[in-house]
């Protein structure tokens, strides 16, 4: 699944050549920082049919079922997603120029057996509700990471994230719709970290934040940025910086929180991910009308919630 690109093959326009055919970074239209955009790892989502050279489906199906086995390595299983929903490769389409990644109420699914035991939370069986999940191919290190795109308006998170290795970055975690009645922050909160899976941490954020937006993520689709190298993290909403955490931050922040001493891993290349998952401490769809509970009218009874993406795209600088 992971394949690193050398910065010759990452770089791939020169300065010159960013033109309004090669956009910029919206929180810096004039390029004062002499980005190239790095079209391996970045997609418009405008074709007709998803190029899966450049992204891995999990859970497409074979002979009937879906199947989750890393596609470099056979021998190595890919996580079937966050119980009670299970990915399917049969949940993203692509249409008007975007990705569309979608939950569905799916009681008929042929879901995996066994109880998820996860490494947060409760052991649960997968049931009901499918989701999608894609990864992308190649690998990165550093550079402004920009999406454009509006959450699934549901109980269900719409998340882009990223893994390297014993590395998670999450970027965003946006939970598209409160429970009735209670926590009703959720559908206008950011939440974002750095986890670091080595011992004794082991997964736990060693650096995160909640913050509020100000809008409701499910209501339109907004550009969210992250700029990333090894002196830290700025993050961008609509072009406008709302955090800057330099990885001292980040190093203070693990040793009070978790008592380690250095708490700023995301030093490594990573592979993007894009998808969906149940947050059962946050609430879970009980039903297909309380999955739909606030889709509009002529979208009310399809049993789909739909996460949409306009673009995933990432500049790097020549250095």
């Amino acid at each position: 699944m992971k394949q690193i690109l050398s910065i010759a093959g990452l770089l791939i326009l020169s300065s010159s050549t960013v033109s309004a055919a090669n956009p910029l970074p919206l929180s810096d239209p004039e390029n004062s920082a002499g980005w190239h955009l790095n079209e391996a790892v970045s997609d418009e989502f405008d074709a007709a049919v998803l190029d899966e050279d450049r992204w891995y489906v999990v859970g497409k199906f074979k002979d009937g079922k879906p199947v989750y086995v890393h596609p470099d390595k056979p021998e190595k299983k890919v996580w079937k997603g966050r119980a009670p929903s299970q990915f399917s490769g049969r949940n993203y389409r692509l249409e008007d120029g975007k990705l569309i990644l979608e939950t569905r109420w799916e009681p008929d699914f042929p879901f995996e057996q066994e109880v998820h035991q996860p490494v947060f939370g409760d052991a649960l069986p997968y049931e009901n509700i499918t989701t999608a999940c894609i990864i992308a191919r190649r690998e990165f290190k550093y550079g402004y990471i920009e999406i454009k795109s509006k959450a699934a308006d549901a109980q269900i998170s719409s998340a882009f994230w990223a893994m390297g290795e014993r590395l998670e970055v999450d970027f965003f975690e946006l939970f598209g719709a409160h429970p009735v009645g209670e926590k009703e922050h959720l559908d206008s909160q950011l939440w974002w970290s750095i986890r670091d899976w080595n011992k004794p941490v082991r997964g736990k954020p060693t650096y995160t934040e909640h913050k509020d937006l100000g809008f409701r993520v499910a209501d339109d689709f907004h550009v969210y940025g992250f700029e990333w190298d090894e002196t830290g993290v700025k993050y961008y909403i609509d072009g406008k910086l709302f955090s800057d955490v330099p990885a001292e931050a980040v190093d203070a922040w693990a040793k009070e929180n978790r008592g380690v001493e250095h708490g700023y891993v995301a030093t490594k290349p990573i592979a993007l991910w894009l998808d969906q998952e149940t947050f059962p401490w946050h609430g879970v769809p009980s039903s297909k009308d309380d999955l739909e509970r606030n889709s509009p009218a002529d979208k009310k009874h399809d049993g789909v919630v739909d996460f949409e993406v306009e673009y995933v795209r990432v500049w790097q600088k020549a250095d």
